[in-house]
């Protein structure tokens, strides 16, 4: 049967890579090293196929078709369209089509109804992450997309049941395969709104306690009130809270947490501990 190997996170603002070179060297420094350091931990773990979670930044869907998840399950995806991404290698990513293929059958009988799209663009929340922590070669690729953009979006607590799916999904699925989880986005951090660059630091400490303490509950309580008002963007933490899910529930390992201003975001970078 197929084993999940390794769930991770990591934060993905676009201005890790557009405001590269504008950095401070020691806010490139932090950076290089928590990228590094979870590329080291998901190439030890040796995932054959690596589930991919994030928003879709207005790609492949807009408000007038606008899914709360949607699974990718194609033979291939396309690498980001961003015109200033032309720096990631891949131009066309391989999916994994019989795990994705597994993991809406088993959504369905578990009472979710996912999307699914044969191709999807995945953009920087999917590439930023894959791209900076050195994941060369790529594993075939399971986007799954989660509506973290434009409310209404998903509960906290139905992300949270979505990962614990996933790692059900994982383990029944047929064959020797090996696989990673990893969660993009977050943590606090304002787009497109008057307060834009603002990063709420105490939101993203309290945050990172709750998912080190590995206690479900009070972390979907902590987040159903404070997440409101840690910026729009913050609710890309869904993300990770479908990690956690994955993981069980299982407390995390923080590799780096860093407030930088200049990309707009709480930069966040974690492991689950699945032993």
């Amino acid at each position: 049967m197929a084993e999940l190997v390794g769930v991770y996170a990591a934060s993905h603002g676009p201005m890790i890579v557009r405001n590269w070179d504008k950095l401070a060297p020691a806010e490139r420094d932090s950076l290089t090293s928590a990228f590094s350091e979870l590329g080291r931990r998901i190439k030890a773990a040796r995932p054959d196929a690596l589930i991919v979670i994030s928003p879709d930044h207005w790609v492949n869907f807009f408000i007038d078709n606008l899914p709360s998840i949607c699974v990718g399950v194609g033979e291939e995806h396309d690498g980001p369209p961003e015109p200033w991404f032309k720096a990631f290698p891949h131009r066309k990513i391989a999916g994994h089509p019989a795990l994705a293929e597994h993991v809406v059958r088993t959504a369905l009988e578990r009472d979710f109804e996912p999307s699914v799209s044969y191709k999807l663009a995945l953009d920087h929340g999917f590439c930023i992450p894959l791209w900076k922590a050195g994941i060369d070669p790529l594993p075939p690729i399971v986007p799954v997309v989660l509506n973290d953009i434009e409310p209404p979006f998903p509960s906290v607590k139905r992300c949270y049941a979505w990962g614990a799916m996933l790692a059900e999904a994982v383990a029944g699925f047929p064959g020797k395969l090996r696989v990673a989880v990893l969660a993009t986005g977050g943590l606090s951090h304002s787009i497109g709104e008057p307060d834009m660059g603002r990063i709420d630091e105490a939101f993203d400490r309290d945050c990172i306690r709750r998912f080190e303490n590995g206690d479900p509950p009070a972390l979907l309580d902590f987040l159903n009130q404070r997440l409101p008002s840690a910026g729009n963007g913050a609710s890309e933490v869904r993300n990770w809270v479908a990690a956690h899910g994955a993981a069980r529930g299982r407390g995390f390992e923080l590799i780096r947490y860093d407030p930088i201003p200049n990309v707009y975001v709480g930069c966040g970078f974690a492991s689950w501990r699945l032993g």
